[in-house]
């Protein structure tokens, strides 16, 4: 009952911190780790030592595949060069830096002890960079850099590491350190590879959501043990099963059970990784402790703590900058590289490879004291001034005009594809079926695009669509729950049918919420392909104060404007009633327009369907 009610508290205790970080406009890391450190002085409270195989084996695997299978595959290729060579080659730089600051300042440790506290505290985490960096905005590549930083450099540092206490023991030769690496990364990805490879076969056989949600909670812990198992990184096993799932999930998957397993592991991943901080705090307590019977002077610990932080942040900015400046290809803006390298916040991967060291080690707990200085250092430092820090650097957020734009482009094109192939298809409609696909269809784009709407104080059709549908369904739900609670009705019955309301209820979310303006100047596409005719018509400055002058001929509002780009027609978008720009495409087959709305530069090809 203990445990039982100390876990329950646990996951109060994160429940309640996190709605507060959302109140003090906190990462919810930063108050969590601040929270359990204060709480492990409590006395009521035990003491708890967070065991290394718990987070390794138990908490590591998950979170790394949660994290895997939701980073997108292609943007990690684009970027695999920078990836790379932070979570290789900066990771054994800080290992080799910060393993010269300890063995200077605690002689007689030995550097197979200094290497190791080096590998230990050399891997950013991949909870707390992204986790920050999501939260204040910034640019997806920046992100995309920093998780798959994050998703591989713990390979790095515990094969580092593995090697060190190797060293430590005596059992490890130089010579076998590079085949160790290379046995460590080969095997792992394939047996990442090889399972990816099983699920996928088995996933495409299996249509019950529940059994598929059953075999992804079992994929990460099966990767990291079968790895493991030779000898292999498990951590790169994880990761490369957790990418391929992810990429692949469009194709081997039913799009019910690729709704139940994002639901299930954004939850999984949500209160794990807000209690992988609250553990990290409550081990401040037992650690400082043990180091009060050490024998080196409080000085010494003291010095030794801060220069190991200053070390490992010192090491990533210069290596950012200096790594970054022979980048000739595709170059990150100087502003981006820095933000990068002060976005190393450490996690519970540090902690945990820390109680890898043997106990036998000298000064075992000075190593794990700066470990912890370490995280809470990097964690608190730079987790609460990386935000300020993208103000100073003016990085820019994803704007989610932009955003909004580029889905209606897309929704467009897949629409497109959608109605050619019901054109190609063979059947007798004599219901007029095909006409309902055609009237869905066009309200899916119209609410796509009118997500572009820059009138601020009006209602586009979409957004009054589902304030109605949603009172309607409100409605509709009170009188199943009146059925229900008659209980004439069986309740798989009830059950189906609200589980319909709900899943036509979410449908409505996206377009009842008009998107956040944050943009400055003018809105242009910039992910679209190109045709002739767009390249013809280049986007010009629009009529001031434009007006669609047949719906003030006829009396009707209009939702957005469009402008003729050959001869300066202004009419009405398709979510309009009289659907005017369009109207005037048929009539002179004229075929580029541009958004006429202020602050929107972008255009469309009536011929080929694009945005330009």
């Amino acid at each position: 009952m203990e445990l039982a009610l100390l876990l329950v508290s646990m996951a109060a205790v994160v429940l309640a911190a996190t709605a507060i970080s959302e109140r003090l406009h906190v990462p919810a890391p930063l108050l969590l780790i601040v929270v359990g450190a204060a709480a492990s002085y409590v006395p009521m409270l035990p003491t708890i030592h967070l065991e290394s195989e718990v987070v390794l084996l138990g908490l590591l695997p998950p979170l790394l595949y949660a994290a895997a299978i939701q980073t997108s595959l292609v943007d990690f290729n684009a970027n695999r060069g920078a990836i790379l060579r932070l979570s290789v080659l900066l990771v054994v730089v800080t290992t080799m830096a910060v393993a010269a600051v300890v063995e200077w300042l605690v002689p007689g440790l030995g550097w197979a002890a200094a290497i190791a506290i080096g590998a230990v505290v050399a891997p950013p985490d991949a909870v707390a960079a992204t986790a920050v960096a999501k939260r204040i905005g910034l640019p997806r590549r920046v992100v995309t850099i920093l998780e798959g930083e994050s998703l591989l450099n713990d390979a790095t540092a515990l094969v580092a590491l593995r090697t060190a206490i190797a060293f430590l023991a005596g059992s490890l030769t130089v010579m076998e350190v590079g085949l160790d690496f290379v046995r460590a990364a080969g095997g792992g990805a394939i047996v990442g590879f090889a399972l990816f490879a099983l699920v996928a076969w088995l996933r495409k056989r299996i249509t019950d959501p529940l059994l598929d949600t059953g075999i992804s909670f079992l994929t990460p812990f099966a990767a990291f043990v079968a790895a493991e198992e030779i000898d292999a990184s498990g951590v790169i096993s994880v990761v490369v099963a957790g990418l391929l799932l992810g990429h692949k999930a469009p194709i081997i998957q039913t799009a019910q059970s690729r709704i139940t397993e994002r639901i299930t592991w954004r939850t999984v991943a949500f209160i794990l990784e807000n209690t992988v901080f609250l553990l990290i705090g409550l081990q401040l307590d037992w650690i400082l402790e043990d180091v009060r019977e050490s024998t080196l002077p409080v000085g010494r610990i003291v010095l030794l703590c801060l220069a190991t932080l200053a070390t490992v942040i010192v090491t990533r900015l210069v290596y950012m900058q200096v790594t970054w400046i022979f980048r000739r290809t595709d170059p990150l803006p100087s502003s981006w590289t820095f933000l990068i390298g002060w976005a190393g916040m450490r996690g519970v991967v540090t902690l945990a490879a820390a109680f890898v060291i043997p106990e036998e080690t000298p000064h075992r707990e000075v190593l794990l004291l700066v470990a912890f200085t370490v995280v809470a250092g990097t964690l608190l430092l730079q987790g609460l001034t990386l935000p300020l820090l993208a103000r100073v650097l003016d990085v820019p957020a994803p704007d989610p005009a932009e955003d909004a734009l580029a889905r209606a482009a897309l929704l467009q094109q897949a629409a497109d594809a959608g109605l050619a192939r019901l054109d190609e298809l063979e059947y007798d409609d004599h219901h007029g079926v095909s006409d309902q696909i055609r009237a869905r269809l066009d309200q899916r784009s119209f609410a796509a695009w009118e997500q572009l709407a820059t009138a601020e104080d009006s209602e586009t059709p979409s957004q009054l669509y589902a304030r109605i549908r949603g009172a309607m369904i409100e409605a509709e739900r009170a009188k199943v729950l009146l059925v229900r609670s008659k209980g004439k009705i069986p309740s798989d019955v009830v059950s189906g049918v609200l589980a319909m309301l709900d899943i036509e209820e979410s449908m409505l979310d996206a377009a009842a919420e008009a998107p956040e303006r944050t943009r400055i100047g003018s809105l242009a596409f910039t992910g679209g392909r190109q045709c002739d005719d767009l390249d013809a018509f280049p986007a010009v400055d629009t009529v001031a104060d434009p007006a669609c002058a047949t719906c003030l001929a006829d009396g009707t509002p209009w939702v957005s404007l469009r402008q003729c780009l050959e001869c300066g027609h202004v009419g009405c978008c398709d979510s309009s009633i009289g659907k005017h720009a369009t109207a005037h495409f048929h009539e002179t087959l004229h075929p580029v327009m541009e958004s006429a709305q202020p602050d929107e530069s972008w255009r469309w090809c009536f011929v080929h369907n694009l945005t330009g």
